[in-house]
């Protein structure tokens, strides 16, 4: 028996798309884009487009960044350093 035809998924979410996935509003998206802080974009003919998995890496990059979520950058959780004595 055949098997019904499924869409495939989409790889690709465009702007308005991609800050839904993410939880935050299509602006902050198109601000970060224009600054360069943002996930990685790239234009498919006039539209703006986001993979997916990039879109999943950067989330993640972004949580192993944050002190909070990473135990090894919580700067209470280094040695004090001592200081160097100054030359005079």
């Amino acid at each position: 028996m055949p098997q019904p035809s499924r869409a495939p998924e989409t790889a690709f979410l465009n702007l308005p798309k991609a800050a839904e996935y993410l939880g935050i509003s299509p602006n902050t998206l198109y601000v970060w884009r224009h600054r360069r802080q943002g996930p990685p974009s790239f234009r498919m003919g006039r539209r703006v487009m986001y993979r997916i998995t990039a879109l999943d890496a950067w989330v993640c990059a972004q949580e192993n960044a944050d002190s909070r979520s990473n135990p090894a950058l919580n700067p209470q959780a280094q040695k004090p350093q001592r200081r160097s004595k100054a030359s005079r």
